[in-house]
């Protein structure tokens, strides 16, 4: 009788405690949410602000030691040195340039999965575009770059236009890239299309509306949300690249490859570096804020 003591108690307990969260509700909810929260606060935040702080340092030139002393020279020297103002700019390019091309190529792969083709095949062909996300980062980048090596596939196919393939630099950079996150914007397209009413569709072919006019007029409006949704991933992805880069890209070089230049010789320097694609995505979020893209992700 004696052993059946502890465990009524225990029980009771438990009842007790279950009874007190569910007359508190904001209590549960904080209980819920701080083990998170403190993660966010402490590890994720937490890292941002030391990186800022960080980037307020200096070098001593002599022994390559941190100083920690406040000064702004570093972000003067990114925004007067031409190399440094060259290769943001390059890496603000590249990454729109592979968000607009995963935007161009996303949207009539998801039309045709979405809205054509029939509908026991659509999962499988959802499945399909997902699976390279399942495949290693670098065996895909070291297959494209066995692709667009010289006398690779790429000059294989193009050699009989009397063509050749783009080799390794910028245009490999951004090719590789917007294969690599493609289906980052494939999917939410592809969603945004498939719960697009068909009786909108037909309502704008019955008054008259040629295909092009529909596209612009219904169908656009209706999916750039999910397109602007796609393009947070497909640019910030981009704009934090640099292993990429390092085997596709020849001589080009991009933030993230300044970054991990200056991790051992400047920290100050590559913490400044760093700071770059952080407010420039934030600029980009909330650019894109009004599309309503952010209700999308």
């Amino acid at each position: 009788m004696t052993t059946d003591l502890p465990t009524a108690a225990g029980r009771g307990t438990v009842r007790r405690l279950a009874g007190i969260l569910h007359r508190r509700p904001r209590l549960r909810l904080a209980l819920l949410l701080t083990a998170p929260l403190l993660w966010l606060a402490v590890l994720y935040l937490g890292s941002l602000a030391v990186l800022f702080v960080s980037a307020f340092w200096t070098t001593d030139s002599f022994t390559s030691q941190v100083v920690k002393v406040w000064s702004t020279d570093n972000f003067h020297a990114l925004f007067t040195t031409p190399v440094f103002r060259q290769v943001i700019l390059r890496s603000v390019g590249v990454a729109l340039a592979v968000t607009v091309l995963c935007a161009v190529i996303a949207f009539p792969v998801a039309f045709y999965t979405a809205r054509v083709a029939r509908p026991k095949w659509r999962p499988l062909l959802v499945v399909a575009i997902l699976t390279p996300l399942w495949a290693s980062y670098l065996v895909k980048v070291y297959a494209w770059r066995l692709i667009l090596s010289e006398g690779g596939l790429a000059d294989w196919m193009l050699a009989p236009f009397g063509l050749s393939g783009p080799g390794y630099g910028l245009p490999a950079t951004v090719l590789t890239l917007t294969y690599l996150w493609l289906p980052y914007m494939i999917l939410p397209v592809h969603t945004a299309l498939e719960q697009l009413p068909a009786n909108l569709l037909d309502a704008s072919a019955d008054l008259g509306a040629r295909p092009g006019r529909t596209f612009r007029s219904v169908v656009l409006p209706l999916v750039l949300p999910s397109v602007a949704a796609g393009s947070v991933f497909t640019f910030s992805l981009s704009l934090g690249d640099y292993i990429t880069v390092q085997i596709v890209g020849g001589k080009t070089q991009l933030i993230g490859n300044l970054v991990y230049s200056n991790i051992e010789l400047n920290l100050p320097m590559a913490a400044a570096l760093a700071t770059v694609p952080v407010a420039v995505i934030v600029l980009y979020l909330l650019a894109i804020r009004r599309t309503g893209a952010l209700n999308s992700l």
